[in-house]
């Protein structure tokens, strides 16, 4: 029996003064709602395309907090199963996301990550051939995709995890079991703060042509 691949966004409702609130202490709570808007319906549309490469490879879920929302539709794009991602911390979160779903390998990403394409996604499924984890390195010591297996048995990673620290993913790959192995993809970088963002800012401004005399 061929094992479904599930793809899970996180993601937050954007409403004005509840998304990206450290960045927004930095360039303004405006701006950064805008950026999260922005990224959201990017990383959405990109990594929801199953049209090309032979066809869906992915079952598309999003989960939402507040989990009163997952009844905006008009939020939301079609083509993902809506899923609350519940109470707790981060790690409670995806923990138990990543058992309760169908059968198959999880891989989950964050939606301020810009960086993030459907290549990504589907190398860490790819490694998740050969290993029981996999993870997508962040610039700040975190990590912007965890991928798991799940077989023979779960491998539950997200105990006592320092989150929003430098030190996030070492205690992360410090929690798998012994015997357990896992693979790295590129390291990209989550925007959440104003440094991160006017880098984003000046990798996408084109470059000088200069002007004729």
């Amino acid at each position: 029996m061929t094992l479904v691949h599930h793809l899970v966004v996180f993601a937050k409702t954007p409403r004005l003064g509840r998304v990206k609130t450290r960045l927004g202490r930095d360039i303004g709570a405006v701006a950064a709602w805008a950026f999260y808007r922005r990224a959201l319906g990017s990383v959405l549309r990109r990594l929801g395309d199953h049209r090309g490469g032979g066809g869906r490879r992915w079952r598309c879920w999003l989960a939402i907090t507040p989990d009163a929302d997952i009844h905006l539709r008009r939020s939301w794009p079609g083509g993902w199963w809506r899923v609350n991602q519940g109470e707790g911390d981060l790690g409670a979160r995806m923990g138990r996301l990543a058992r309760a779903l169908p059968r198959g390998p999880v891989v989950i990403v964050g939606a301020d990550v810009p960086a993030i394409r459907r290549h990504h996604i589907t190398a860490a499924f790819k490694a998740l051939g050969n290993h029981d984890a996999v993870f997508g390195p962040a610039a700040d010591g975190g990590y912007w995709l965890v991928g798991l297996r799940r077989r023979p048995r779960f491998a539950d990673v997200f105990n006592r995890v320092r989150w929003s620290t430098e030190q996030a993913l070492s205690d992360t790959l410090e929690n798998l079991n012994p015997g357990h192995t896992h693979a790295l993809l590129e390291t990209l970088e989550d925007i959440d703060g104003g440094e991160a963002y006017r880098r984003l800012n000046r990798t996408r401004k084109p470059p000088s042509t200069g002007r004729r005399p």
